[in-house]
């Protein structure tokens, strides 16, 4: 066995939707560093060239809520050996303070935009009888606190919704995994990082006592979508710095 080219991606084509910033961006840069051509897409054509450029990449501009326009997508791309999709939002509010749109707009880029992404590329993959799906979830799929409801409730859906499709896509040797980041410096955490005290208890919440970094998530990335984890699938990959592993607010003395 070469353990050396387990973790290379040369020959392969990855496809990151979300490639514009954050952990999307990040995850590019690591598949090309390992050898991957890396198609970028974002809702903001800008970003994804921005992306794109400096990894030697593609750009495509790609907005995940325009059913047709994935499908659009799929035909231009074409065959591809690596998914990655990232988009996400959250509006953070207690259940009975969300209005209908909110929650509409919560559930259809976490949850419905993920199965549209999946049912418009996983056809590719099933024919060519090969590929790795990775969908960014995060640790609320698993913990939950005030104000974060509906985006746990997507999350959750997220996971198994990636779960199913590895059932279902296994036996064309499809692998589907999903990621779940803790708190990562992103764009999506920015209203908890221009807060101070709310900054602080976050990461005192990980036993690392810190944040993530988009990079250390775009290492989980890598794995997945390489042979390294060639009998990997169906399982959400935890990167949170050790936050779900505590549940205690009181360390006792000694």
């Amino acid at each position: 066995m070469d353990y050396q080219s387990m973790f290379r991606l040369d020959g392969r084509r990855a496809l990151v939707i979300g490639a514009g910033g954050g952990i999307g961006q990040e995850s590019a840069r690591a598949l090309a560093a390992v050898g991957a051509e890396v198609v970028c897409a974002d809702r903001e054509a800008e970003s994804a060239a921005s992306t794109a450029l400096p990894i030697g990449g593609h750009a495509q501009a790609l907005d995940v809520l325009d059913r047709g326009a994935l499908q659009r997508a799929a035909a231009e791309i074409g065959p591809i050996d690596v998914l990655v999709f990232t988009p996400g939002l959250n509006v953070r509010k207690r259940l009975l303070a969300y209005d209908e749109r909110e929650i509409d707009d919560v559930l259809a880029l976490n949850l419905r935009a993920a199965a549209d992404v999946i049912r418009a590329f996983a056809h590719g993959m099933i024919a060519q009888k090969h590929g790795s799906i990775i969908g960014l979830a995060s640790i609320r799929a698993m913990t939950v606190e005030p104000g974060q409801g509906i985006y746990a409730a997507a999350k959750a859906g997220l996971v198994q919704l990636l779960r199913a499709a590895a059932v279902e896509f296994g036996p064309h040797s499809v692998r589907v995994n999903s990621v779940a980041p803790g708190v990562v410096d992103t764009s999506l955490t920015a209203p908890i990082k221009n807060d101070p005290e709310w900054y602080r208890a976050y990461a005192h919440k990980s036993v690392l006592r810190r944040w993530g970094q988009p990079s250390e998530i775009a290492g989980a990335v890598v794995f997945l979508a390489s042979d390294a984890s060639s009998f990997v699938t169906g399982t959400c990959l935890v990167v949170d710095g050790g936050w779900t592993a505590c549940d205690g607010r009181f360390e006792p003395p000694g």
